[in-house]
Formats: C-alpha cells, sequence, structure tokens
C-alpha cells in the first residue's frame, strides 16, 4: 500500500549512510569522492556508477532532491543553490538563444525581471499572455520554436489560481511541456503533475524550508511528456556524441532529470551546500503540520481583514469574494495558502500599517514560520514605473502578509494595530 504523504515527507529518498549507519541523512561536506581505482575514475566520469564531484552528484543533495520529486508525484529531483537558479535551469534544459516561451501574464515580479532581463539578453523570447486568454489565444500564440508554457500554480503576491488542467491541456495538444512554479501551495496543498504539468519548480527557501535560514531551488521532473515525440528538443532525443545513446533512449521517463544534472548543473554550476539542504530535509519533515497551521491562519487572517473597514480589498483566494474562490476549491481543497495581500488604499497608509506592527516584521520573504510584511510598490516592484504597477496589479497601497503560525489570535491584534494606523490618513 501506498505511504501517505505524512510518511513520505520524513522518509522518502533516505538513505542510510553504510558505514556510520546514520538515522538522519550527514552532510556530506566535500568537493569529491575517492576513485577504486583508474578504471574506476574513466567509469564515473562516462556515467557509468558512482559519483565523481560534488558540483552536481553531493549524497545530502541528492536525498533532498528524491524527496521533493516523490512528494510532488514526479521521478527526479535535482537542488540547486536558489529559486531563481531552479528557473534558470529549467528553461536552459528546454530553450536556447532563438526559442520562445509562452508565460502566463501573473507572475513573481523577480521572476519577471529574468524572462526580460538575463534571458532576453540570452536570446530567449518570452510571450505573456493575458489572464483571461481563451484556449483559442493561447494556442494561436505557439509558434515552431515555442519550448514550454510556464505558470504558477498560485500567484505571488495576487492570489491568482491558476488552472492547470487547462493549460496542460493546450501545451500538450502542441508537444510543448508546461512548467508550473510551485512554491506557494507546496506539494502538500496542491501537486501540478497530478493536474498535467511536466516540470515543476520550487523555491525551497520558503515553505519547504520554512524557518527563513536557508537559500535553495528544486526542479522536478514529472517523467510523463514524451520528449522524443514532440520533435523540439534534439537535446533530449537526438544523440549527444557518436557512440552514445540519447537521453531519452538511455534514462526513458528520467530524461528530462538526468539532462539537468548531468549538463546543465555540471556545466552552469548553481550548487546548494549540503549544510543548506540538510536544513531543508528537516524543514520538510514537519511540512504537513506547519502548512495545517499556516492555512488556518491565513484564512482566518483574511476574514478579519475583509470585514474591517479600512482596506479597500482583500486578496485571498480562500474567501468567497475572490474570483478564484471556485478554483480554489478545486485545485486547493486543503487551504489556499498563506499569502494575503491587503490594499490599503494609499502609499501613506501602508507606510502606518507596516510601521505600526509590533509582532509582524517587515522583511522581503515569504514561507517563514514567522509572519511577514511588505510593502510592494516600494520594495519589490520598484523598478517598475506608475503605469508598469498598476498594469502588474500593484496599487500604491497594496502590503503582501505570509502569514506564519504564530497565535491566530496575536496576529489579529497586531494587524488591528496597524489598520487603526493606516485608517488615520486624511
Amino acid at each position: 500500500m501506498p505511504l501517505d504523504f505524512e510518511t513520505r515527507q520524513i522518509h522518502a529518498g533516505a538513505v542510510i549512510d553504510a558505514h556510520a549507519q546514520a538515522r538522519v541523512t550527514p552532510i556530506y561536506q566535500t568537493a569529491g569522492y575517492v576513485f577504486d581505482d583508474f578504471d574506476d575514475g574513466e567509469a564515473r566520469f562516462a556515467g557509468r556508477g558512482g559519483r565523481a564531484y560534488s558540483r552536481n552528484e553531493n549524497p545530502t543533495n541528492f536525498v533532498a532532491g528524491q524527496r521533493i520529486a516523490d512528494l510532488e508525484g514526479g521521478v527526479d529531483g535535482i537542488v540547486v543553490a536558489s529559486g531563481q537558479a531552479a528557473i534558470l535551469v529549467a528553461v536552459s534544459a528546454l530553450a536556447g538563444a532563438g526559442d520562445h516561451l509562452l508565460i502566463t501574464k501573473s507572475l513573481y515580479e523577480g521572476t519577471n525581471e529574468m524572462f526580460r532581463g538575463v534571458l532576453k539578453r540570452q536570446g530567449i523570447e518570452a510571450e505573456y499572455v493575458p489572464d483571461e486568454a481563451s484556449d483559442e489565444e493561447w494556442a494561436a500564440r505557439i509558434r515552431p520554436n515555442t519550448k514550454a508554457l510556464y505558470t504558477e500554480s498560485l500567484t505571488n503576491p495576487l492570489g491568482q489560481v491558476t488552472d492547470l488542467s487547462r493549460l496542460a491541456e493546450i501545451a500538450h495538444a502542441h508537444g510543448i511541456p508546461l512548467v508550473v512554479d510551485n512554491t506557494v501551495p507546496t506539494p502538500y496543498l496542491e501537486r501540478p503533475i497530478e493536474f498535467g504539468a511536466d516540470v515543476v519548480i520550487h523555491s525551497t527557501s520558503k515553505w519547504l524550508s520554512g524557518h527563513g535560514s536557508v537559500i535553495g531551488g528544486a526542479v522536478v521532473d514529472g517523467g510523463r511528456f514524451d520528449w522524443a515525440a514532440s520533435g523540439r528538443f534534439p537535446q533530449l532525443s537526438e544523440p549527444p556524441r557518436p557512440g552514445v545513446g540519447s537521453f531519452v533512449e538511455r534514462f526513458g521517463a528520467g530524461a528530462l532529470g538526468a539532462y539537468l544534472r548531468t549538463v546543465i548543473v555540471l556545466e552552469y554550476g548553481p550548487t546548494v551546500p549540503p549544510t543548506s539542504t540538510f536544513l531543508l530535509l528537516h524543514g520538510i519533515e514537519t511540512l504537513s503540520l506547519r502548512m495545517e497551521r499556516h492555512v488556518a491562519n491565513a484564512q482566518a487572517v483574511a476574514e478579519f481583514l475583509a470585514g474591517r473597514p479600512e482596506p479597500a480589498s482583500v486578496l485571498y483566494p480562500g474567501l468567497p469574494s475572490s474570483p478564484y474562490y471556485a478554483l480554489a476549491q478545486r485545485y486547493l481543497p486543503k487551504g489556499a495558502g498563506s499569502v494575503v495581500s491587503v490594499d490599503l488604499g494609499s502609499r501613506e497608509a501602508a507606510r502606518r500599517f507596516i510601521d505600526a506592527l509590533e509582532l509582524i516584521t517587515p522583511m522581503t520573504h515569504i514561507g517563514d514560520v514567522r509572519t511577514l510584511a511588505i510593502h510592494l510598490g516600494s520594495t519589490i516592484h520598484l523598478k517598475l514605473d506608475e503605469q508598469q504597477q498598476a498594469d502588474a496589479g500593484i496599487t500604491p497601497g497594496l502590503v503582501r502578509l505570509s502569514i506564519g503560525i504564530e497565535s491566530a489570535r496575536d496576529l489579529i491584534a497586531d494587524l488591528e494595530r496597524g489598520l487603526v494606523a493606516a485608517g488615520s490618513v486624511a
């Protein structure tokens, strides 16, 4: 009988050390591994067994990658240095200069900066599709050089729930994979592969780690996309050199994961330190317990804010008033995440709100056990002009709250303090 999520978050991917037999996955703080002899060194570099170098084959990191893949329902997982690194290696594995990606309009601003910045300079074009686009419009924008459809399962900071099944159907009908950033829900609340996603990305710095103490990222290979039949990915379906089979021939359903590990991560080198991964593994062990408290607190906070006169609006898909409420009930039955955004009407009201908080921490981050608050227009979206912020849904008074696992009563008391200050703006 398959093990439950709560059990797998503790045990999946674990390997008992053959010598020390440590029950907890150790920190393998080493750059490399001893070869048995001359022939063994050659075999390792040829990929015929054994680790060669920690840039892409650290045992601590391997366990974490396999655990996240297991929780997401994928066949392989690779951990890297950050969430941004995870996006970069996933996109780099699929696309190159002259290629095209289709992107949903509402994404985290750091991701947007990458698409319109470094990736654009490298010759990868990211075309944004409006949130309200029809199936026909999506299909019409797919080109012969389109290599992926990219989205977030639950957007940060606006709380939009993506209809993943619809996007997966569109993507697969044209032979391209669906890539989904699932950072905000985590696999406890939503598993995009079950709705047709082919590649799943995480910033493991957030809820998976959970304590705001490490930076990291992960890419999960869903193992379901037919890379050879697509005809768009010769790097996976054709032999890399004479006498060597293609990644599809050698690794089957795990072709993308193997390519990420042995080519992209090996050559780019976005290695996460095993000390950070050790803390990530400890965070994952309590993921389900924390997420239950996170979403319960977020729902309570959202309902409190929605019942107050000061906010101009409250953005949270767990509220019946949200336009994404129906999708949240379908895709997020265990809870609509723990990011709540509140529009206080003006920049000055937002300033007074944040400055009045005593328990809630003003800082940039999400997914911490501590509740955090940030004014978006003056920080994360500062590089955008007024019109660009408006187009992105970032109003002058918008504050993002990442709801932690403190007492809901204490959080609401602190928020009330902030709202009273915000309401004093003439």
